[in-house]
Order: C-alpha cells, then structure tokens, then sequence
C-alpha cells in the first residue's frame, strides 16, 4: 500500500504512487548503488540511554540526493541527529541515527513544545519537506518547535538503496500492464531485479523499516525533545505511523492531527481498488472543470465516459508507440499514467495536466506528462532520484503480510478495469511489487485501537483521490469512542489542511493551539 503527500510548485514535492513501482528489466545488483557501509553503528547503553541523549542542533546543509536533492532550507532551521535502535527488541545492538529538522517556535513564552510532521509516502523526507511547506504551518509554528525527520529506511535515516539513476529510468517506463504472457514474464523479472538490488544494498535494514519500529522511534524522539505528550501531524501515510503511534502509546498522545487518512481496516489489494476508484473520480471531477473552463479547447472533450475512453485509448497507443520529448526520452504508457496521477493530487496542478493531454493527443509530444511523472517519482532535472521508490517498496513490503501472484491480480482484472478505464489495470499489476521480497511481511492490516487516549482529529476530504474520505471515518472508528473525532472536507485534492481551506485551517489551529475539540462530525466546505 502507497500513500501520497502533495507538494509545492508543479508537484515539486508529491510522494505517493499509485502502486509499487516495479523494477528494472535490466537493472541487477551490479547495477545498484553502491552498498551502505555505516548506516548501522555499534551498541549503546540500551533504550534508556538513548533517551537520554542530547540532540547536537547545527545549521542545515543542502538536502542529499537521497532526500531529493537541492540547496540548504534559508531561515533559522537547524538540523540534529537521533539515534535509535535499529531493532527495538534489542536496544542495547546496533543503532542508526535518524536525520532530524526543527523552526523554533517564534513565541518563546507561549511555547507549547514539539509538533512533529510526517509527509507521507512511506518514503517522503520530512528533512527536505517540511522548509519548503513551513509557509502552510507557520501559524502552527508561533508557539511549536515545527519538527520533521526522515524516518528509518527514508532519505538520510539509513536510506534503503536499491537501483542506480539508469536503473531508476528503466525501471519507471517498465509495461506496468502487462498484455501478454511474455510481458507478464518481463514484469516478474523486473520485479525480481529490483529486489535483488535493494537486498544487495540495504539487507541489513530491511526488516527493520516497518512503521511500528517507526513508532517507536517516535516515542523516543518525543523524549528527547522534552516533551511529555506527543503533538503529531500526520499526512497520507503519515496517518498510518500515527494510528500505529497511538495504539503502543495511548497514555502519551497528545494534540494528535491525522489528516488524508489511509484506512487501517483494507488489506493492500482493498486499498489498491480504493485509489483506483478514488483517481477516477478525481480525473472525472477535472474532466468536468476542464470542459467548464476550455470548452471545445478541453483535450478531454466534454468529459465523462467520451473523456474517459479518449484518455485510456492514448494510454493503449503509447504501450505500443511512445511519444518523444524535447529531452531525449519517451512518454510510455506507465510514465503517461504515472503523470496523469501525480497531477490529479491537487487542483493547483489541473491546468498542467490540461497543457499536457493536449500536447499528447494533438501534438503527439510528451513533455508535461513526464515532467509531471518525474516529480511523483522524485527525478530531478538531472536525472537523479532520491530515495523514494526504494524506501516505499521497503517500508510497504514489511509491513503488509500479503503476497499476490500474478493469477491473483489477472483474477481481479477486471474488477479493477471496471473501478477505472485509465487507473485500473495499472493499480492491479502494482499488487505484485512484494511477490519475493526478501523480508515477510508483519501484518494483515495496522492494529491502531486507542482506548484512553486524548482526542486525535481525523481530517477527510471528499475529493481525495489517493486516500478517499471513507478511510478517515474507518479510521475515527478504529480508534476509539471519544478518541477519533472526524472532520470532513467537502474538496478536491490530497492533503485537507494544504488546501487552505480556511474553516478546516481554524477548525485544526484551534485544537493544536488552544486544544479545542471540535464536535465529531464537523464539516468545512
């Protein structure tokens, strides 16, 4: 299961993906990164030492390829490391230090201490996300410390390293819809590869970046910055981490947000049905404005079951004839998908996608479309990837018991087809990225029960394509009576407090500054 955080710019920062991302055809461990050679360190004094440790703030360098890239954050933020146990059942082993980002909070006397973000993914890095969306939280940020990390197996955190930049690009335009027995074949294989290289890189870690030893990571980042409680704000994914939080530690919740809520009661093929119907429905809530906006301009016509079936037939086109792009590389199938995705996230980013449909159905060029692709895949203009892709495998894989084959998903085809024209078949083929990983998986489903924890604010929006409202009321359900208070957006997009929607703003800054609970059921249009 994947979740997605929607970013600034033209999705400069999206994370979520459809599905896992298969792997390279003819990537191999040879054509991997690298192995880590320090990730893990020596033994400490167990736990309560590592609670006691003091966290060394310094200015901030650039971000490193891995978490993205790009140059050092301006303004007054500091950056520290934490170490942790690399397995929590064995605190006095080995240790890997966890990258760590903080904004003082501007009203010293009025501090109320640490709230600690999570963007997502699983993979996103909260070190390179969080100065470049501190403007959305700087209300928050009068009287919180504005605290983010790169979680275990993400970015700067022993990053998991699977493929090299090559590898990567092969990888993404790999036939993710797979036709034919033999493309069927070159999928598994793909995938196989792909796995091989993450083992061969990062095997020490893998087993160890699943989100309850996140969890616990947080517990013991909450102790180290001082504070009794933990004050949380959870996004995509980030709502998982807290629902899981929440459940091992429910005397130590404190102001609690989980905002775009992954349902913790679907395994990952309900979850994958879920974002099929949930992307349809947002390109069909685009369809619906382009027409309104362009007219007879709109590339997808009057939208509906025409737009649809226009879009999935450019989609059947370029499985066979990819289109060329100003930069040297084609648009295929998997990458057009991909695109189309990553700019239904926001609305902000509809008129990109309008740009780049007309330029593939009229002008049979495939510039924005990959552009918009590469930013949800985390490829940068120079053709570096960050870590994404290998950590979300990772995290995803450990995490989730489930194992599909391929006569599962060919199962379930048509099911999903029927969800979605344009994200169906590709969602489904997703299914297969953990068939051989090395690790097992851990659970059906995450355990986020909360009895006797504080009031923690589930926030849906009824237009989220990537995590569709449903999941927050079964979230608010799971955990607890008088614990999930639910709070609905009536919007477009991934991310409810991003949107700056400004009852939802004040609806959560009053229960993060003032500790006011809004009434269950509260609604923002």
């Amino acid at each position: 299961m994947h979740t997605v955080v929607r970013g600034t710019g033209a999705l400069g920062l999206a994370v979520l993906l459809l599905a896992p991302v298969s792997g390279c055809r003819s990537g191999s461990p040879s054509a991997a990164e690298p192995a880590p050679t320090s990730s893990v360190t020596g033994a400490v004094a167990g736990a309560s030492g590592l609670a006691a440790q003091q966290l060394a703030w310094h200015s901030c360098p650039a971000p490193s390829a891995a978490q993205g890239g790009g140059t050092a954050p301006a303004g007054d933020w500091q950056c520290a490391t934490l170490k942790v146990p690399l397995d929590h059942d064995k605190p006095d082993g080995p240790t890997i230090d966890l990258a760590l980002i903080r904004s003082r909070a501007k009203d010293e006397q009025n501090r109320l201490g640490s709230l600690i973000f999570n963007f997502g993914g699983p993979g996103a890095s909260g070190v390179a996300t969080l100065p470049a969306l501190a403007s959305t939280y700087a209300s928050l940020n009068t009287r919180y410390d504005l605290v983010s990390f790169d979680p275990r197996g993400v970015g700067a955190s022993a990053g998991v390293k699977c493929l090299d930049d090559h590898g990567m690009d092969v990888n993404a335009a790999v036939d993710n819809t797979p036709a034919t027995p033999a493309e069927v074949k070159a999928l598994d294989e793909s995938n196989a590869q792909f796995t091989a290289a993450c083992e061969h890189n990062s095997g020490a870690v893998l087993p160890y970046v699943d989100t309850e030893s996140a969890a616990r990571d947080l517990d013991l980042m909450r102790q180290v910055l001082g504070d009794d409680k933990l004050s949380y704000f959870g996004i995509s994914y980030g709502t998982q981490l807290g629902g899981v939080y929440a459940h091992l530690f429910p005397k130590e919740v404190g102001r609690v947000v989980l905002d775009s809520v992954v349902d913790p009661t679907k395994d990952p093929e309900q979850l994958a049905l879920g974002q099929a119907q949930g992307f349809q429905l947002a390109f069909e809530d685009f369809m619906k404005a382009c027409a309104a906006q362009l007219g007879a301009s709109c590339p997808t016509g009057a939208g509906g079951a025409e737009g649809t079936a226009k879009v999935a037939g450019l989609l059947q086109d370029l499985e066979h004839s990819p289109l060329p792009t100003a930069g040297g590389r084609q648009l295929t199938e998997s990458l057009a998908v991909t695109g189309i995705a990553g700019a239904l996230y926001s609305q902000e980013t509809w008129p990109a996608l309008a740009v780049g449909l007309t330029e593939a159905t009229q002008r049979g060029a495939g510039d924005t479309l990959l552009k918009l692709a590469d930013a949800l895949l985390g490829r940068d203009s120079q053709g570096h990837y960050n870590n994404l892709n290998a950590a979300n495998r990772a995290i995803s894989c450990v995490d989730a018991r489930q194992r599909y084959s391929d006569q599962d998903v060919e199962q379930k085809l048509s099911q999903f087809r029927a969800a979605s024209p344009v994200f169906g078949a590709f969602t489904a083929w997703g299914l297969t990225g953990c068939t051989g990983w090395p690790v097992a998986g851990k659970t059906d489903h995450p355990e986020v029960s909360a009895e006797g924890a504080a009031p923690i604010l589930v926030v849906g929006t009824t237009g989220d394509p990537a995590t569709p409202v449903e999941g927050a009321r079964a979230m608010a359900e799971q955990l607890g009576p008088g614990v999930g208070i639910t709070v609905t957006l009536n919007g477009e997009g991934h991310g409810g407090y991003n949107s700056g929607n400004p009852c939802l703003k004040r609806t959560v800054d009053a229960y993060l500054l003032d500790g006011t609970v809004p009434s269950n059921g509260t609604t923002c249009s």
